[in-house]
């Protein structure tokens, strides 16, 4: 990511890399400390790798009534709209599929172990389905019915990105821009010409990696991958976005999809719904006018809705 803007900071969190940009140097010390304790509420709510968790208590009552907190109830009604919007091609009760493939604990440790042990006879099948989610939002209360386990990765993240940047701008009054692990959303005034997005396969790739830079001034930009957070179980490669019908990681004909959307939230499920869609992804962002940027695994881009154009194989910087 590059950008003209003089106040940044940057800080690790949920196994990952936090980059805040302001317009104005002096706001960065009080954007950082607004954004850390949005992001420790969050990580004290959704955490599936901390058993004191709101979501690891959740998932240990398994058909109970729980009431909730107002950042999980946000957080579950965020994953569960994902899952509406489409289709229930993102779905957040994908939990045991994950576990099933030794994504059971923080992805560093994941990718230390190495080549994880086969799968056990009888853990793979189509997810429980994101209707097994009963959620009050007026009354935060959560109930979660047939076996289904719940992993909010694929939206709380962006979520945050967009909670922050909002609440940043609001209460600094500059420009800002977050990105959480790629996962972008921008707020406030932005600078003359812009922020200025490098896109790529990986949010911590070098500036010289192939990609495209892109410039947002609104709204959120975000990125999904099958090559960063990748293992091999068994012998055979996987990853971590899990297609529901088979509860397996989707076979995708991309590697990389980014999209930009009103919001990073939207940006993120279009990109996560496309990378499972495959073939049919480009066909249903044009429809929907989302601006997309779709990588094959040969390099090859195709774009959609108005992202801008590049020829051949992915640029280097």
């Amino acid at each position: 990511m590059t950008t003209d803007a003089p106040g940044r900071d940057s800080f690790e969190v949920f196994g990952t890399t936090a980059v805040l940009l302001v317009t104005s140097p002096p706001a960065i010390g009080l954007a950082r400390d607004i954004a850390a304790d949005l992001l420790a509420e969050v990580d004290r709510a959704c955490s599936r790798f901390r058993p004191d968790s709101e979501l690891s208590r959740l998932n240990a009552a398994p058909g109970q009534e729980v009431v909730v907190s107002e950042v999980l109830a946000d957080l579950l009604s965020a994953a569960l709209r994902a899952a509406r919007l489409t289709g229930g091609t993102v779905d957040p009760t994908c939990l045991r599929a994950l576990a099933s493939l030794g994504y059971d604990r923080d992805f560093a440790l994941v990718r230390a172990a190495g080549d994880m042990p086969p799968r056990l006879t009888g853990t793979v099948g189509p997810v429980p389905g994101w209707r097994r989610v009963h959620l009050d939002r007026h009354a935060r209360r959560v109930r979660v019915d047939g076996g289904a386990q719940l992993d909010l990765g694929a939206t709380a993240k962006a979520w945050a990105a967009d909670t922050a940047a909002t609440r940043i701008a609001s209460q600094v009054g500059c420009g800002v821009l977050v990105s959480l692990g790629g996962d972008v959303c921008v707020a406030g005034p932005p600078p003359d010409d812009g922020w200025h997005v490098r896109v790529t396969d990986d949010h911590a790739a070098p500036a010289g990696a192939p990609g495209q830079t892109v410039t947002i001034s609104s709204g959120g930009l975000a990125t999904s991958s099958t090559t960063v957070r990748a293992w091999r179980v068994g012998g055979r490669p996987v990853h971590h976005i899990i297609d529901p019908a088979t509860g397996e990681p989707a076979r995708s004909c991309w590697r990389t999809v980014s999209v930009a959307a009103g919001s990073c939230a939207d940006a993120n499920t279009a990109s996560t719904a496309a990378i499972i869609r495959s073939a049919a992804a480009p066909d249903w962002l044009h429809d929907l006018g989302l601006p997309a940027r779709l990588v094959r695994h040969d390099g090859t881009v195709e774009t959609t809705a108005g992202w801008p154009r590049e020829d051949g194989p992915e640029d280097a910087a």
